[in-house]
């Protein structure tokens, strides 16, 4: 039963993340490439995915490691790039209530992406949802870690130029959003996340707007919080 159970959450998870798996493959090939490219042995790059798993940090912490030793700065530039998890995190605090000992794994592996479809996706009937949120996240992380060994492998052998990979990210994300919008019966959200996020874009820059933008969010969502579900009742 419990096999199952299982199998099922599995199934119906992989479909969601079939865009992920095409971003993540291509993200981490580059990154793993990218790392050899700086003088890391393949390990390395490999065990930072399976350990730290921070997508654009990764990027960074390349060439925060070849740098000269400034742990300050680093926590500082790594608390910046990553603070939309907290966000993240208060938003799924009651879908991941009682996830069990699934808690855990399912919130270390929670990114962007897999955010992305667990706050959004509808649970088909008879899955049970905290496997379905579980193997969603797992699904997204065995990607990025499979790209990265492919990469860092292949990195030993291939030249390979990686500017204008990181594109790929932007382009994964459209597909996301376009699945949502599909999906959404009020589009109050989408709209608002957008106008906000071009707003903090003009007023702080590409290099600052992210925590603004988050910020403005969840204001926007809070105190809209009731026309919203009003407009989403049957």
């Amino acid at each position: 039963m419990q096999k199952q159970k299982l199998a099922a959450a599995a199934k119906a998870a992989f479909p969601h993340t079939i865009p992920i798996l095409t971003g993540f493959l291509v993200l981490g090939i580059a990154y793993g490439i990218y790392m050899k490219a700086l003088g890391f042995s393949p390990v390395v790059p490999i065990l930072i995915s399976i350990f730290v798993f921070a997508g654009s940090m990764q990027f960074v912490a390349g060439s925060v490691l070849t740098g000269l030793f400034a742990p300050v700065s680093t926590f500082l530039l790594t608390l910046m790039v990553n603070a939309r998890h907290v966000f993240y995190g208060i938003s799924m605090l009651e879908k991941y209530r009682d996830l069990g000992k699934k808690k855990f794994p399912t919130v270390f592996w929670m990114c962007d992406e897999s955010f992305s479809i667990n706050v959004s996706a509808e649970v088909p009937e008879g899955v049970d949802r905290g496997w379905f949120y579980f193997f969603v996240s797992l699904l997204d992380y065995s990607y990025w870690v499979i790209g990265t060994t492919l990469g860092a492998i292949l990195g030993q052998f291939i030249p390979f130029d990686t500017t204008g990979v990181d594109f790929a990210m932007t382009a994964l994300f459209i597909v996301i959003l376009v699945g949502q919008w599909e999906k959404e019966k009020s589009h109050i959200s989408t709209l608002g996340g957008l106008g906000i996020s071009l707003v903090c874009l003009v007023l702080f820059g590409a290099d600052n707007f992210i925590v603004a933008s988050m910020v403005g969010i969840v204001l926007f969502l809070t105190l809209l919080r009731r026309p919203i579900e009003r407009r989403l009742e049957p």
